[in-house]
């Protein structure tokens, strides 16, 4: 199963991702080895995630979240739809 994942950072921002293991990806956020963005803004929670089942299809995901402003991310997080 491959996800895509918008994590919320400490100081109220969010980092959309993928990953094939979210567990594990959410962890390695938190202990300063996941991406550059999150490394200070430490601890990060999942905010909200998609399942898929290929790797093309959570980064095309992952590109269209990244797109989207930031009213537009919390209405996909409160399940609001975007």
């Amino acid at each position: 199963m491959n996800y895509t994942y918008i994590l919320k950072c400490r100081d109220g921002t969010y980092y959309t991702g993928w990953t094939n293991d979210l567990e594990r990806r959410i962890k390695t956020h938190n202990q300063g080895k996941g991406a550059k963005y999150t490394r200070t803004r430490r601890p990060v929670e999942l905010a909200y995630y998609e399942a898929f089942s290929t790797k093309e299809e959570a980064m095309r995901r992952e590109a269209q979240i990244k797109h989207m402003d930031r009213k537009k991310k919390e209405k996909l997080i409160m399940g609001k739809g975007a």
